[in-house]
């Protein structure tokens, strides 16, 4: 300022405005570029999927998991592709029309390679939209096709792999994969759930009584060869004792007549020290 005329002498000021300015440009051309940076830069956490969209259509494309550069115009929507359990407990009519209470679980994920095609068509919540109503009418179509007994007892096992069969043929072209289906529970009219135990501890009881009589036949079997092999036994035995003892009481007898006084025969040999015995005229 110039005291004499009471003005400003810019003159003095523009050089410092021309410093400061061109010291503030690199800080805020960095300023700038952080932001295209940070706004460029997402992450897409472990079991996730990413889907960009730009101004609400979705491109097409699909992120990893991990940190990318992307358009900072497009935005990201994240999916999981983990294994998520969905539980489902129904009231659901057999064969006969008899109304069961069946609780099911499914363990599904999200197809990754057809994440953008999923959220453009059914959106993030696909599992409420698409998988829980194809779980419910699977349940249905399945159970109703068997008798209430087969439901309670053995076809439990073909019922499940019905169901999940039927849900992977659905599913699939959604673009989600099917893991497994599990049948926790089948609760019966307890009417008939006790005449269902009853039939069954009765098949029990009678193949039990089978077993037993047929254990008996096989130890009666076991007995009658046993007494027979023991009476064969007896019989040879018997036999070889009457041989010998008949073979005693000729030998006796004949001792007897060679060593009477009025015996006409002499006697040669002797059968117990292993010489024949010959009976030959005095």
């Amino acid at each position: 300022m110039n005291p004499t005329r009471g003005t400003i002498d810019l003159g003095d000021s523009m050089p410092n405005l021309r410093l400061a300015g061109s010291r503030l440009l690199p800080i805020a051309i960095g300023i700038v570029i952080l932001l295209l940076l940070l706004w460029s830069t997402t992450s897409i956490p472990t079991g996730n999927v990413g889907v960009l969209t730009l101004f609400g259509r979705v491109t097409g494309e699909t992120l990893p998991e991990g940190i990318h550069l992307i358009n900072p115009l497009k935005s990201v929507q994240k999916l999981t592709v983990q294994t998520q359990a969905l539980k489902e407990s129904a009231n659901v009519p057999s064969n006969e029309g008899l109304i069961l209470a069946l609780d099911t679980s499914l363990l599904f994920h999200l197809d990754k390679t057809k994440a953008a095609f999923v959220y453009q068509t059914v959106g993030e919540h696909y599992a409420e939209k698409v998988v829980e109503p194809t779980l419910r009418a699977a349940i249905r179509a399945s159970t109703s096709a068997h008798t209430a007994n087969a439901l309670y007892t053995n076809a439990r096992e073909l019922v499940q792999q019905q169901i999940q069969d039927e849900l992977a043929a659905q599913l699939a072209p959604r673009g989600v994969i099917v893991e497994n289906v599990l049948l926790r529970d089948v609760q019966l009219p307890a009417m008939l759930k006790g005449s269902i135990e009853a039939k069954q501890q009765a098949e029990q009881d009678a193949l039990r009584m089978s077993f037993i009589l047929q254990k008996e036949k096989q130890e009666a079997e076991r007995k009658r060869i046993e007494a027979q092999g023991i009476a064969d036994f007896q019989k040879i035995v018997a036999q070889g004792i009457s041989a010998q003892l008949l073979e005693w009481k000729g030998i006796e007898a004949t001792e007897k007549l060679a060593t009477s006084p009025n015996s006409k025969v002499i006697v040669i040999g002797n059968p117990k020290n292993g010489l024949p015995l010959v009976l030959e005229p005095r």
